[in-house]
């Protein structure tokens, strides 16, 4: 097996039923996650599925929401339940990245600036080489504090800016696959 790990982070049904949730840019990021996720099983690349969970809401484990979101088709060497951003945070990942010999993450999922930015930024801290796959993340508008509305990709290009070089490597989903 590999010494690399995919991250699927978040990329769950839950995400359908909040306010800002729009389908936009949901073909593009599934068509490019899935080929990152084929692409991993081809390689024997292992694939751990991260899924937020948070009661009271549709990330709560009995909203029968904390699922695949569709229409990925992924077939995970390992799932974990996090509570925080980062995915290294309280959910035993890290210890399995560890007792599997990974050396370096490919990171994906939903959101681009929240949990997949948090978990590059904490594994890179935490000494693993990170590859941050863009085009395989999803994200939304926000509005800041001044009502200006960032579309979602600019704030794509706004993490990528501010992990390049100092967090990740910034990565295609072939420039990832290869290493």
């Amino acid at each position: 097996m590999s010494e690399t790990a995919l991250l699927v982070i978040d990329a769950q049904e839950s995400f359908r039923h909040m306010p800002y949730w729009t389908d936009i840019d949901l073909a593009p990021f599934a068509d490019r996650l899935q080929a990152l996720a084929d692409g991993a099983r081809q390689l024997d690349i292992r694939v751990a599925q991260v899924f937020h969970v948070r009661e009271g809401s549709p990330f709560a484990p009995d909203s029968g929401l904390v699922t695949t979101l569709s229409p990925l088709r992924l077939q995970p060497d390992a799932v974990f339940h996090k509570r925080k951003h980062s995915a290294l945070v309280g959910t035993g990942l890290d210890e399995w990245l560890t007792q599997h010999g990974i050396r370096r993450l490919i990171i994906s999922g939903i959101r681009t600036e929240q949990c997949c930015e948090t978990t590059a930024r904490h594994a890179s801290d935490l000494g693993w080489t990170v590859d941050y796959v863009t085009e395989a993340t999803l994200t939304f508008a926000m509005t800041d504090a001044d009502g200006r509305i960032h579309g979602a990709e600019q704030i794509k290009r706004h993490t990528e800016m501010v992990l390049a070089g100092r967090f990740a490597r910034i990565a295609s989903v072939e420039q990832a696959l290869a290493g």
